[in-house]
């Protein structure tokens, strides 16, 4: 019988950690490990949920939901997300072509980043895209002179450090904060749009925001909205009538180990109040919110150690794999796939040669040992995406469920995808 959800997706099934209706014990061992699973039922039923809300708070308000590409950019989830009805928001040339090899058109594209290159931006408007984010008044000037060569009219969205403070759990995932590399500096931004208008082959349709990541409450986007909206006003004011588009970024927290959820229908509702009368379409950006519950990652113990007065669980899986817990000192929920009797206090640890290379540091957990496998939960977000070659160690394969059935959706790196393209004997240039 089953023993209770642990959380939407994955739920026990005697006894055995299931990913909807699929063991994960049977799965690790059909594709092997670490092996990033993935809830295609669990992102549907979040994208229901937020597009849902704020149906229900603005009927009358246009609004596209664009997935934030860098979360998860597997290209079975992008095409999950594209039959929702999703559009996406991307930040390099090669999430451009993930999205294109995804199904997603010119126009459900929203390009984004700090530093885009003009090949970036060539091929933006070849797409063309829904409209460029700008970060600054270069990367304007610059996309004016792409345009103007390639005898087109870029359509732009500003995006606007709104310089409001963010309680998140990391400081690398603020970004709407003074000083900031991204964005355009509040003071400056009605004079870069004034450019803007001017620019002959630029259209300045809207105005841009992203505070961050993991907001839970709705406070910080009320602070940022009361900023951005006087500015959205004073441009129309000033004559400038194409505005259309306002993009809010997205940021909506998870719950990674007691955080509170993001209150979605406050946001929804926040958001309607915000931009009551304003007579704009609106874009929202959310990413881990999406994916992040969804995915776990699988790893098996390989060790038991105890070294310095402390025990060790040394798993398949490291920093590589999973760089989150290493670099933002971020939780992960820990678990066995089979519960062993038993509790322990242990350091997860991977093969990774770094002192840095762990999972958990004093956890406490179940008793594992060798053989034993274990699911890191809340890892559909930033965790594939970010893993590396480090120690030339290959990255793991990637599998969707869809109820009782699932599939590889990325093959596992061969030893030889390690040197594909590189060169043990040169041929030499002159210069």
């Amino acid at each position: 019988m089953g023993q209770g959800v642990l959380s939407p997706g994955f739920s026990r099934v005697d006894g055995v950690l299931h990913a909807d209706g699929v063991s994960l014990e049977r799965l690790a061992h059909e594709v092997g490990t670490p092996a990033y699973v993935y809830s295609l039922a669990r992102i549907r039923a979040q994208y229901r949920r937020l597009e849902t809300a704020l149906a229900q708070a603005m009927p009358d308000v246009p609004h596209r939901l664009h997935f934030s590409v860098k979360a998860n950019s597997n290209l079975a989830i992008l095409r999950t997300l594209q039959e929702c009805g999703a559009g996406v928001d991307i930040v390099s040339a090669g999430e451009l072509y993930r999205a294109r090899e995804a199904g997603f058109g010119g126009t459900d594209i929203v390009f984004s980043g700090v530093g885009k290159t003009a090949d970036e931006l060539r091929l933006a408007l070849e797409a063309p895209v829904l409209f460029v984010n700008v970060e600054s008044e270069g990367e304007l000037r610059l996309l004016d002179e792409v345009a103007r060569a390639m005898g087109a009219v870029a359509p732009v969205a500003l995006r606007v450090n709104p310089e409001v403070t963010v309680e998140s759990p990391h400081e690398y995932i603020r970004t709407g904060e003074k000083g900031h590399k991204f964005g355009i500096p509040y003071d400056d931004a009605e004079a870069v749009a004034r450019l803007a208008h001017e620019l002959p082959n630029v259209a300045l349709v809207g105005l841009d925001m992203h505070i961050g990541s993991q907001i839970a409450t709705w406070e910080p986007y009320a602070s940022a909205l009361a900023r951005i909206r006087p500015l959205f006003e004073s441009l129309r004011v000033a004559g400038i009538q194409t505005l259309q588009w306002l993009d809010l970024g997205g940021g909506l927290g998870v719950t990674y180990e007691a955080e509170a959820p993001a209150d979605v229908d406050r946001f929804a509702a926040g958001v309607a109040e915000a931009v009551r009368g304003l007579g704009v379409s609106l874009v929202f950006e959310p990413g881990r919110f999406l994916v992040a519950e969804a995915g776990v990652l699988l790893a098996r113990v390989l060790y038991r150690k105890r070294s310095g007065g402390k025990e060790y669980v040394i798993t398949d899986a490291g920093m590589n794999d999973l760089v989150r817990p290493s670099h933002y000192q971020a939780y992960h929920r820990i678990e066995p796939v089979t519960t062993p009797a038993g509790q322990l206090v242990a350091d997860v640890v991977g093969p990774v040669c770094e002192s840095g290379d762990f999972l958990a540091l004093g956890r406490e957990m179940a008793d594992v040992g060798p053989g034993d496998l274990l699911a890191v939960h809340t890892a559909g977000a930033y965790g594939f995406v970010m893993a590396s070659n480090y120690n030339s160690r290959p990255r793991p394969v990637e599998v969707v469920v869809d109820g009782d059935r699932y599939a590889v959706a990325t093959e596992r790196e061969r030893l030889e995808d390690l040197v594909r393209l590189e060169r043990a004997h040169l041929q030499w240039r002159s210069a």
